[in-house]
């Protein structure tokens, strides 16, 4: 049985990867942040009384600013696997917390990195890249597309992709950067631009909010499924040599698109109900991304199967359904055609 370390396991990534890694049999261990409140209802519908017989998810206390915490977790555990989610996430924030930025998403890769080398355990590691590194680099982008970062958070996820290729090359560790382009789902947080539309018109049209207040509409972003980017990590750590991978769908959509086709799914007119408030537009805007993953469809003999229209209705159905109105349901039925069955949103 194989053990896995997850962090940012309470975030959308890392509790759709969790149930994955549970469905595949996997020991699961996630690190999460003390906090005097709970933040963790992503993964409550797998969590189990540790003191149970047969529990195999385990939740950590530790933090990616104190390395010696996450040196004591990785030597206890000796995960098989980690895959490292955790980061300052939210690209327009890190305009305004830079240098929590670096040192979370950047000098915590390499604190990770670190112990694990300390260690000396023989354990798979997966670092969440992102898109954003690319920033102004012209679509598409491909793993040789040089980065041209936009955005602290991009710098920070750079500085971060270079040092796991320095101790993937200078001491022979198992680590792989895994591009990920824009993936959404239910589970996204209710800030990021995606669901941030979906749970604004699903609650216009319930009678509680009037206006759904909007950034910059004319950036264009390659959109994909979260579940089936999940996949794609877990495939990197299970080939015989580590690499870099870009994953996404090779379509680029504008947030106007997205905005676009849920008004149109559920019946809402855009024009009453939508503004732009200035405040969202961040000081360096990327325009275009979109991947050419042709080396994640060879080598991991990976495809999407979700496609864009099909995740603006995934993503109203259970917006509309939270919201306690009837959703058309065409979103809930393509989740039926895809077959995944183990991510538990509806």
């Amino acid at each position: 049985m194989k053990k896995a370390l997850i962090t940012g396991i309470t975030g959308q990534d890392g509790s759709y990867l969790a149930e994955l890694l549970l469905s595949k049999g996997y020991d699961v261990h996630g690190i999460v942040r003390r906090s005097s409140s709970f933040n963790r209802s992503r993964i409550d519908h797998l969590y189990q009384d540790p003191h149970l017989p047969g529990t195999r998810l385990f939740l950590h206390y530790g933090d990616l600013s104190d390395s010696g915490q996450l040196t004591e977790i990785i030597y206890n555990i000796k995960p098989d696997e980690i895959f490292h989610l955790a980061s300052q996430s939210h690209v327009r924030v890190s305009f305004d917390l830079s240098e929590y930025t670096g040192d979370i998403t950047g000098l915590g890769t390499t604190r990770l990195l670190e112990a694990v080398r300390r260690s000396g355990i023989p354990t798979k590691f997966y670092q969440a890249s992102s898109s954003e590194m690319f920033g102004s680099a012209p679509p598409p982008q491909n793993e040789q597309t040089p980065f041209k970062p936009l955005s602290p958070y991009a710098a920070a996820k750079l500085y971060a992709y270079w040092m796991v290729r320095n101790y993937r090359e200078g001491y022979n560790l198992f680590a792989c950067n895994g591009i990920l382009f824009n993936h959404e789902s239910p589970r996204r947080g209710e800030t990021f631009v995606t669901r941030k539309i979906t749970r604004g018109i699903a609650q216009i049209l319930a009678g509680r909010e009037k206006r759904l207040y909007l950034g910059n509409l004319n950036a264009k972003r390659d959109w994909g499924y979260a579940p089936e980017y999940v996949e794609a990590m877990w495939l990197m750590l299970q080939q015989a040599n580590p690499d870099d991978y870009v994953v996404g769908t090779g379509e680029s959509h504008s947030v106007m698109e997205f905005l676009e086709e849920a008004c149109k799914y559920v019946g809402l007119d855009r024009e009453k109900h939508v503004e732009i408030d200035k405040n969202y537009f961040r000081p360096v805007e990327v325009d275009n991304l979109r991947a050419d993953c042709r080396l994640a469809r060879e080598k991991l003999n990976w495809e999407p199967k979700i496609c864009f229209l099909d995740l603006v209705k995934i993503m109203m159905d259970y917006d509309m359904t939270k919201a306690g109105l009837q959703s058309p349901g065409e979103g809930i039925r393509a989740l039926q055609r895809s077959g995944f069955g183990w991510a538990k949103d509806f």
